[in-house]
């Protein structure tokens, strides 16, 4: 079954309901491991790691572009994208995961809300959001459209982190599927 991508009318359509997503509190969706470059396990829990990020995925391995050395870069350890926003981008829920984010949650990612420095408490983890942008690319509109990814990179899809945001793990624990994801305030 070919997938089907909306149209800039309909992503637009659905910003609403994205902007309803809680500030403080919200909800883990989706936990997603990528053990090989183009490979995603869908898990119901995991283990975030200070020094691995997501236990089991391919972060450290894969490295960076953005590092001199080409290495990981520690800023870019998690992508968490917005649930709202991936539901309506993907269409179906088994196409959530394409999008190659580890954690999808039910909360405002706008830059307003959670500014770098930002800690969120998820699970009995702790990560801490971080400046470096997360874009969308030529693979998120192979996967969702070219619709998609404009929607995502515009200027309210920026202001709103559409795409998802980066962070680092703080402070390892265990994260499951329906954990609390909770703003933690400075």
């Amino acid at each position: 079954m070919d997938a089907r991508y909306l149209t800039t009318a309909e992503l637009e359509a659905g910003l609403d309901a994205i902007r309803q997503a809680p500030a403080d509190a919200g909800v883990l969706r989706l936990i997603v491991r990528r053990p090989q470059e183009h490979e995603r396990e869908v898990v119901s829990e995991a283990q975030l790691d200070t020094a691995q990020g997501l236990v089991g995925d391919n972060w450290l391995a894969r490295g960076s572009r953005l590092s001199e050395d080409g290495s990981a870069h520690p800023d870019m350890q998690l992508t968490i994208m917005n649930a709202r926003a991936i539901a309506l981008v993907a269409v179906e829920k088994d196409r959530w995961a394409l999008a190659g984010d580890q954690l999808y949650v039910d909360m405002d990612l706008s830059q307003a809300n959670l500014p770098p420095g930002t800690r969120l408490a998820i699970g009995s983890a702790v990560v801490e959001i971080t400046a470096e942008p997360h874009n969308g690319c030529k693979l998120f509109a192979q996967r969702y459209g070219k619709d998609a990814v404009r929607f995502v990179n515009s200027p309210v899809g920026k202001q709103l982190r559409l795409r998802g945001l980066n962070a680092k793990v703080v402070e390892g624990g265990a994260v499951r599927v329906g954990d609390a994801v909770k703003k933690l305030i400075a």
